[in-house]
């Protein structure tokens, strides 16, 4: 696996995190943390969406 699968991986997994609790608990981690909508946390959202992006090619890729 490369880095930067593995990279994207993290991120993915990140927001999956944040989505829970959202979805559970109404608790949002990153507006939190990093303020809700600040350039921090839109930064963070921004690199998770194009995790997201990127983790649909990790579905065709034949892995021997």
């Amino acid at each position: 696996m490369k880095i930067i699968d593995k990279i994207a991986l993290v991120l993915i997994i990140i927001g999956a995190i944040n989505w829970g609790l959202i979805g559970f608990f109404e608790f949002n981690l990153v507006d939190s943390i990093f303020g809700e909508m600040s350039i921090i946390s839109r930064i963070i959202y921004a690199l998770v969406g194009i995790s997201g992006l990127w983790g649909i090619r990790l579905l065709f890729v034949d892995n021997d």
